[in-house]
């Protein structure tokens, strides 16, 4: 069933579910972790609607593929349409935030990144992008003050700062509009800080925005 984007009161949006589009390294630690350069521009790629699924469900793994990494990041739903915008117009089109798993097939990364290859499918694959439902927002939250946070069986795993992005969200996603028009639907992931690793077959994932949300999850054995 394709994942429809609603607000957490139970509100559906109106538009459906578009392209999700992503930002690799927008953490310097998680840049170094991997043994990646730290950018200086955006790393941008996109997720297919078809990759959405809710993130109160359990999630279900390829893990016949190889190792699947959780990547946990800030969701933002687009309300406005985008194209070459400023940094003010960006910030103004968006209507929501929520959490998501940017779900990575790994193993499956690393060989198309050694041949200097499209990784799409390593990050674009049917429920790679489990995703909650979303706060909506009245006024424009002080983005480097979110915070947000994985637990995996209890144990702490990632701890995301917004004042930590390399690229603060309204650049960020007026940078997004210059390569690609946002429309009412699209949902922008923000990248992911340092503390990604392998998802353990059943598992449970606690993500929790500070004092925003919290979603419990578990992973498929």
């Amino acid at each position: 069933m394709r994942f429809v984007p609603r607000f957490t009161d139970g509100q559906a949006f109106p538009e459906p579910l578009g392209k999700i589009v992503c930002v690799g390294r927008n953490y310097a630690e998680h840049a170094r972790e991997l043994n990646n350069p730290v950018p200086n521009q955006p790393l941008l790629f996109i997720k297919p609607a078809t990759s959405a699924v809710s993130l109160e469900a359990p999630i279900t793994a390829p893990f016949e593929r190889g190792d699947v990494h959780y990547e946990t990041e800030l969701a933002l739903l687009i309300g406005q349409p985008l194209t070459h915008a400023s940094a003010e117009e960006a910030e103004r089109a968006i209507v929501g935030i929520g959490l998501a798993l940017d779900l990575t097939l790994r193993d499956i990364q690393a060989v198309l990144k050694e041949k200097g290859q499209p990784w799409e499918v390593a990050k674009a694959f049917d429920g790679a992008c489990p995703l909650s439902a979303f706060l909506p927002l009245e006024a424009m939250p002080n983005w480097s003050g979110l915070e947000f946070t994985l637990t995996v069986d209890g144990e702490a795993r990632q701890h995301g700062r917004g004042a930590d992005m390399l690229f603060p969200v309204p650049e960020l996603v007026a940078e997004m509009s210059r390569h690609f028009t946002l429309e009412p639907g699209d949902v922008v992931l923000t990248g992911t800080p340092a503390g990604v690793g392998k998802l353990p077959r059943g598992a449970e994932l606690r993500l929790e925005l500070i004092d925003g949300m919290v979603v419990t999850t578990r992973v498929m054995d």
